[in-house]
């Protein structure tokens, strides 16, 4: 089951390596918005964390590099 998995990922990235290759202007249009949405999710999230005490002190923990348990 494992090596199907890889083997599918693998071919995956073949395909989009392919495409980047074949299409480099459209693929930058197809991936900006996914990574803006990311962005926008993450902002969202430190946001709200930071709406409590317990966030803002795993923020500065994160932001020293702490590990958290």
């Amino acid at each position: 089951m494992k090596y199907s998995i890889r083997k599918e990922h693998h071919e995956q990235i073949e395909r989009w390596a392919n495409y980047v290759r074949d299409n480099p202007k459209e693929w930058k249009a197809k991936l900006k918005p996914f990574i803006d949405g990311q962005i926008i999710m993450a902002r969202r999230f430190y946001n709200k964390l930071a709406e409590t005490p317990e966030g803002r002190e795993k923020m500065k923990l994160i932001k020293n590099n702490v590990k958290l348990d």
